[in-house]
């Protein structure tokens, strides 16, 4: 199967086309650091053959914490611990990469006793309503960023992953629904993708031209007055003038995709397998780097026939890979029946990220 081909994907070697899509695990200590609990995780992803893991979102700044015990790349001292589990994963024959994240107003943890950085008062989905961002403001979050990815490339990472998309601070400077600014990082789409066109450029100032970057997006909004399907496909191909290495596609319909399974919006249905594929498929029509699709991905057959027909090169799995972590190897070795994930959302509990059925 081409599923299981060696291939190169956003300048990443990989013995196959499957990624562990990043998943904050509430497993790090309280700040940030690796654990054995969290190291464990990363060692059975390695053992389970899959190409490319994503690590779960890692704070940039040590104050920025929308949920408990995330990791953290905010200073030096998280660079030696983090080599160590790089060795381990490479060893193993997988590779890993970081995603990098400001969280915001997504959160409800502790979100009255710090201050959050936002690009409007619109309230989050949670209710939370943030600090507008200064420009100086702006220009710390873009050093934290930049100060970040070189500590992953100096960690060995073999790349870095820029969260763009659920709700999360980038995605709110996105999308028209939540920025309302005047300035210069509000408006039009170009003033809209400011802030992250200075991240990115401030990153690979620190990473350099052949360390890949990539980022994370949403293919639309799904609420009224947020960024279009049309609007997501032009910030792409924005992306990839600038240099990006590769999009991975998601969506922001967190905890219903699977009600909105055969609903079509914005002129693209919802899929059974592949949530957001034909948002990804209509995206690759006009774009020539990598597209990594994510999102109720589950059976290897269907995901084989997305490779010869979308110019999609990967798939992001998280969820599937709680309910079954040996699921990449049990594909590999024949047995190719749909993942035993039903894709209920049960599975991020207040005790950690676990699958609720298999656990019974």
């Amino acid at each position: 199967m081409k599923l299981f081909e060696d291939c190169t994907v956003g300048g990443i070697s990989l013995g196959n086309r499957i990624m562990r899509s990043a998943t904050w695990e509430r497993k790090a200590d309280e700040d940030g650091h690796l654990t054995e609990a969290l190291c464990k995780v990363y060692e059975e992803l390695a053992d389970s053959g899959i190409g490319l893991i994503s690590t779960g979102y890692t704070r940039v700044l040590k104050e920025e914490q929308p949920n408990p015990r995330m990791m953290g790349i905010y200073e030096d001292s998280f660079v030696e611990e983090y080599r160590t589990l790089v060795d381990m994963v490479h060893e193993k024959g997988s590779r890993i990469i970081m995603q990098l994240a400001y969280g915001g107003t997504k959160t409800t943890f502790r979100a009255d006793s710090r201050m959050i950085y936002a690009p409007d008062v619109i309230p989050s989905p949670e209710g939370v309503v943030g600090t507008p961002a200064s420009a100086d403001d702006i220009r710390r979050l873009e050093d934290a960023y930049a100060q970040a990815a070189l500590r992953v490339k100096a960690a060995g990472f073999d790349g870095v992953q820029i969260h763009l998309a659920h709700h999360y601070l980038l995605n709110q400077f996105l999308s028209p629904y939540y920025n309302h600014r005047t300035d210069q990082y509000g408006g039009s789409l170009e003033n809209r993708m400011r802030i992250v066109k200075e991240i990115y450029d401030a990153v690979r100032a620190q990473v350099g031209k052949g360390f890949p970057v990539w980022v994370k997006i949403t293919c639309a909004d799904f609420l009224e007055g947020g960024s279009s399907f049309e609007e997501v496909k032009a910030m792409c191909q924005e992306y990839e003038k600038w240099g990006i290495d590769a999009i991975e596609v998601s969506g922001n319909i967190h905890g219903k995709a699977e009600r909105l399974c055969g609903q079509v919006i914005e002129g693209k249905e919802i899929r059974k397998c592949g949530y957001f594929y034909e948002f990804a498929k209509d995206m690759g029509k006009s774009l020539k780097i990598p597209l990594i699709l994510t999102g109720g991905v589950r059976d290897p057959r269907e995901m084989e026939t997305m490779l010869e027909e979308s110019e999609i090169q990967a798939f992001g799995l998280c969820r599937p890979l709680l309910a079954e972590p040996g699921l990449v190897k049990r594909w590999r070795e024949g047995d190719r029946a749909p993942s035993k994930c039903v894709h209920c959302s049960k599975c991020r509990t207040a005790h950690g990220n676990y699958c609720v059925i298999g656990a019974k």
